[in-house]
């Protein structure tokens, strides 16, 4: 008896059960099926959108199986390999998986992007290859960090931030070493003080004496007192030691940047609500009684902008593990600005105070302006992936990864589902697969 997958080459199979292959509805192996989808979406023209969908959407713990599988089929390890198909979750797994060749892996060094290119660094078969890290090295997006750390595993040097891991863990956090008086973790005034910049000596010395002690402003928005703040903190800086210590001083650079509004205002009634209650004889209920929209006053409205261009240079002159503090220990207003942090450690940090509330959250997952980094940290803590508010934000955010987003979408309510279809934001692929998900919650319900 011919296997499925040689009745699908032949094109033996009718319309109907192509239908059923094309969305893994065939009662098949989880090995054999993705061989078929990965067909069907690489050969198939009528079938192909809808196999690359079933493909996106699969079963994170199935497809992690199959990728670390070495006997598994080279088309589908090639298809989650192709820079178009890359889930990042799989990718450290199918680097080290046998059956991916050094060729291969050769070709990803020298064409990936972004964040991909730390997972290739971390790797321990990438870093036990020279020829490997040479092609590494010629990839034109490797920052100065990245670069330095290909560079030192090439020569067999060690790599440049491990001199600076330890002190960082002394001097900041306060861990348990073998030296014989470890420094306890500090307070958060005193790290803040450490964290100001260095003033240039012919500067005046009104600028030092401002710069050497917090303003009560600063300590009333971080109290020097805060155990779970502390905690929390305490954590992050040692999980995140090695990360921290190879860009201590890169600067505040905020993703839009730094004119761009991050305070969340009110929304402005809409002219077509303000007509229809003046039809109705009756005014909203944010309109005082003259019936006109309010107005923030010129003079508030001053105040609160010299409040913003306040934060914005405290910020400014924090290095990265005062940046962190502010994250942990700020306020709303503050966290809503180093959320947009260009560097990706700060941002994290905001989504791992204890004092970030679930409303604030909702608004990162639809902002357009924060790392792809954010949006797809926000998913992987419990917390906020139980709240639907945040899961519909992510969802209908152009900018969530899509292979999120797909892995999302199944939450979502039917109402949201339609919604979703016809957003012409999103990906096509998401659109796509909001309107099956769509008519088949709509047909089940229907039948109840």
């Amino acid at each position: 008896m011919p296997r499925m997958l040689d009745l699908v080459k032949a094109s033996a199979l009718p319309s109907h059960q192509m239908m059923s292959a094309s969305k893994g509805a065939l009662r098949l192996p989880a090995d054999e099926m993705l061989e078929i989808l990965v067909y069907i979406a690489e050969h198939n023209k009528i079938f192909g959108e809808s196999a690359r969908m079933t493909l996106a959407g699969w079963d994170e713990a199935s497809s992690r199986e199959a990728a670390a599988n070495p006997k598994i089929a080279a088309e589908i390890l090639n298809y989650w390999l192709s820079p178009k198909n890359i889930r990042p979750a799989l990718l450290p797994i199918m680097i080290e998986n046998p059956a991916v060749s050094n060729t291969k892996l050769g070709g990803l060094a020298t064409t990936l992007k972004k964040e991909l290119l730390d997972v290739l660094i971390a790797s321990p078969r990438i870093r036990n290859s020279q020829q490997l890290l040479q092609d590494l090295i010629t990839n034109h997006d490797l920052n100065g960090t990245q670069a330095a750390r290909v560079r030192a595993l090439l020569t067999g040097e060690r790599v440049m931030e491990e001199p600076l891991i330890e002190e960082e863990k002394h001097a900041s956090v306060g861990e348990t070493a073998p030296k014989p008086t470890p420094k306890p973790a500090q307070n958060a005034s005193e790290t803040l003080l450490q964290a100001e910049p260095r003033v240039n000596p012919t500067q005046s010395t009104d600028v030092q004496t401002t710069s050497a002690k917090p303003d009560s402003e600063e300590s009333e928005n971080i109290p020097a007192i805060d155990p779970e703040a502390d905690a929390a903190l305490t954590h992050f800086l040692t999980e995140h030691a090695k990360e921290i210590a190879s860009q201590p001083e890169k600067p505040f650079h905020p993703i839009g940047g730094i004119h761009e509004d991050t305070v969340a205002m009110e929304e402005p009634v809409p002219i077509t609500i303000v007509a229809a209650a003046a039809s109705a004889g009756a005014a909203p209920a944010d309109m005082p009684p003259t019936g006109r929209p309010q107005v923030p006053h010129k003079s508030a409205a001053k105040l609160d902008g010299d409040k913003r261009d306040s934060v914005l240079q405290k910020i400014s002159k924090l290095d990265i593990k005062g940046r962190i503090q502010l994250a942990m220990k700020g306020t709303k207003e503050e966290r809503a600005i180093l959320v947009r942090d260009g560097t990706k450690i700060i941002a994290l940090a905001v989504l791992d105070s204890p004092k970030i509330t679930d409303g604030e959250v909702e608004k990162f997952a639809g902002q357009k302006n924060v790392l792809e980094a954010v949006l797809r940290a926000i998913p992987m803590k419990r917390r906020f992936a139980k709240n639907y508010a945040i899961v519909r934000a992510l969802v209908f955010n152009p900018r969530t990864p899509l292979d999120v987003a797909l892995g999302l979408m199944k939450n979502l309510l039917v109402a949201d589902l339609k919604n979703l279809s016809g957003n012409k934001e999103v990906a096509e692929t998401v659109r796509k697969l909001a309107l099956r998900m769509f008519r088949q919650k709509h047909e089940a319900a229907n039948k109840k």
